[in-house]
């Protein structure tokens, strides 16, 4: 399992970023498989606690099933429109997927059901500094970290 603390410990500043796009606004949203392998969207909060990025599942709640019988998701950070004018100082956006696994009930909060991040891929998407480019950076536990540019 590759927990958020292992990624911090391989990519540091790229983690910093990521978790500051994750950390800027409260809602995030996931992507689940439903029973039949076709994709489900649904808003969601995270939080990074104890070297684990966590987020939850309230009771009967459809991506709560969906990950308990296929684990695998995506989760995105909140999306802002670029500063008009301004669009270097957009910030992007941020993406991780992997499998959530069960970490029990939740306990210190409403019910449900808490899960835990084993992290397959992390993804920033921004501009270049002259908002010419698209720049996407991307790790994972066996590559580490990339990047590629795009006009």
């Amino acid at each position: 399992m590759t927990t958020w603390h292992d990624f911090e410990q391989a990519a540091p500043d790229f983690a910093g970023r990521v978790r500051a796009l994750f950390d800027a606004h409260k809602h995030k949203t996931i992507a689940t498989l439903r029973a039949d392998g076709s994709p489900r969207i649904s808003g969601i909060e995270t939080v990074f606690e104890g070297g684990q990025l966590a987020f939850g599942s309230m009771p009967n709640a459809r991506k709560g099933a969906d990950l308990r019988r296929d684990p695998r998701f995506a989760l995105h950070s909140a999306t802002v429109d670029p500063v008009e004018g301004a669009e270097a100082q957009w910030p992007g956006e941020a993406k991780i997927s992997g499998r959530a696994i069960s970490a029990g009930p939740i306990t210190n909060g409403p019910d449900g059901e808490l899960f835990h991040a084993d992290i397959a891929e992390v993804v920033h998407t921004r501009l270049d500094d002259k908002a010419t480019k698209l720049v996407i950076e991307w790790w994972t536990p066996t590559h580490g970290l990339r990047r590629t540019e795009r006009e």
